[in-house]
């Protein structure tokens, strides 16, 4: 029945009645099986996550819908092979790749260093080799503190990751894949990135189109492993004035942390002129700090001496000193009882391998964030959302483009309902985590500043190619 059903479409009547048979074996079996697990399980929470599960199921069966003009293009593999071979000249303005005698490209070291040193990033070196440490979260960390690595970051994604486009989409245009939750050691989902449109190619989620009389709406959780933290942190010494809620509340953690310990002017915003890179960096050095980062990899990250880096971080620490206690306190406790747990009931032993200090500290805040995403959107569906995807902190839903703003409204109060729940940290329970949003409407498209750029490329080359093939038809005819 196995290799039956791995065969694929079409069965036949009988066919579909075996295999309904074959699948309803297993479930008998866990019938038996959950009479001797029952004892051990706290139901409530059982049930929560069961729900979640099948709050997700409803959104892979939906799917995310895509532009099916320009995605049948991209998959074909001829087509994609000459985009990308087309794309390196022109996103490649540093010229790393080298190109061989048989016209492939090929990545270059000795090139990639000299980029660094004109631009003046102090690259991570692999501690054995001393050799640039070119891992995919390497670059996606040092990219967020250098915008201009951004693009051939991406450039290089597609290069080694994805020499086909295999993104799973249906009949109807939408890309469905399974979403696995549960998957990681905090409680998130983790679809596998080649089937998922919310993969590490930013430049692909601009596929993304809502269909006609339909719109789409990206809302998302603003600065919440920040406010969780603080939230955390504040019941560590119960009606405290916290500092980092203090800033959260304000409305932007970062602009605001910079101005209290001096690095942005007391009356700057965002646009200010030489604000939003500073700005970027400090959030590279909030996060990152939280997490027990070391000056000498925050020095890289930000492209600073280790003094300044050393300088930064007692700044946090003196600053966020309830939060470090917190922390500590954590950590030590986590290690001596061998077990971590949210206050939604998941929890992880400590005892293995992988898990660092800094990883333990970063285990609750990431986990508790989970959990508030998680009760949201079984909330969102239970009130009839159509949630049609999980981006990390974010959601995204569809919805009648007459109805879009309605439905935005209540999953935002949805979204911080859920987070008083989970975090209430002070006595009133009156903190929430804020939330923002866009609304994508027929005939828009999803966008993303950090993939434009090479979006922009694709759409050229794609039309030129479609050119070139129209004058080639002329000619034959």
């Amino acid at each position: 029945m196995r290799e039956r059903i791995m065969k694929g479409w079409p069965f036949t009547a009988e066919e579909r009645e075996q295999i309904l048979t074959y699948c309803a074996e297993d479930v008998e079996m866990l019938i038996r099986l959950l009479i001797k697990l029952l004892p051990h399980i706290d139901l409530p929470l059982a049930l929560h996550r069961g729900e979640s599960v099948a709050a997700l199921a409803r959104s892979e069966h939906i799917g995310v819908p895509l532009d099916m003009e320009i995605f049948p293009e991209l998959a074909d593999k001829k087509t994609w092979r000459e985009i990308r071979d087309s794309m390196v000249p022109l996103v490649d303005t540093h010229g790393v790749y080298v190109c061989d005698k048989v016209g492939e490209w090929h990545w270059n070291n000795a090139r990639f260093e000299e980029v660094l040193t004109c631009e003046g990033i102090n690259w991570p070196r692999k501690e054995d080799t001393g050799k640039l440490d070119l891992r995919r979260k390497t670059f996606e960390s040092m990219a967020k503190a250098y915008p201009q690595i951004e693009p051939l970051r991406q450039l290089r994604y597609i290069r080694d990751k994805l020499r086909t486009i295999k993104l799973s989409v249906g009949h109807d245009g939408r890309n469905r894949t399974v979403l696995w939750p549960f998957s990681s050691k905090t409680s998130r989902t983790q679809p596998k990135a080649k089937h998922w449109i919310f993969s590490p190619s930013v430049w692909l989620r601009f596929l993304i189109k809502p269909e006609p009389g339909r719109a789409l709406a990206y809302v998302d959780y603003s600065s919440m492993e920040f406010g969780g933290a603080g939230a955390l942190s504040d019941k560590h010494i119960p009606g405290s004035n916290n500092p980092m809620l203090g800033l959260y509340e304000g409305g932007d953690p970062y602009l605001d942390f910079g101005k209290t310990i001096g690095l942005i002017p007391p009356d700057a915003i965002r646009k200010t002129p030489g604000v939003e890179v500073i700005r970027d960096r400090l959030k590279v050095l909030c996060l990152g700090t939280q997490y027990g980062m070391q000056r000498s990899t925050l020095a890289t990250r930000l492209g600073v001496s280790e003094i300044e880096a050393h300088e930064m971080l007692q700044l946090h620490r003196g600053l966020f000193s309830q939060y470090w206690a917190w922390s500590e306190d954590w950590l030590h406790h986590s290690l001596t009882s061998g077990m971590m747990r949210t206050v939604y009931g998941w929890q992880c032993a400590t005892g293995i391998a992988e898990f660092s200090g800094r990883s333990i500290r970063n285990w609750p805040i990431q986990s508790t964030c989970a959990d508030i995403f998680r009760l949201a959107y079984v909330w969102g569906t239970r009130h009839g959302l159509t949630l049609i995807a999980p981006v990390h902190d974010a959601v995204l839903l569809e919805a009648p483009e007459d109805r879009i703003e309605a439905d935005v409204a209540l999953m935002q109060e949805i979204m911080r309902r859920a987070s008083r729940v989970i975090l209430n940290p002070t006595a009133d329970g009156t903190f929430e985590l804020r939330t923002a949003f866009k609304i994508i409407r027929y005939p828009d498209r999803f966008t993303d500043p950090r993939g434009t750029e090479l979006w922009e490329t694709v759409l050229r080359l794609l039309a030129e190619r479609r050119q070139r093939q129209e004058a080639a038809a002329r000619e034959a005819g």
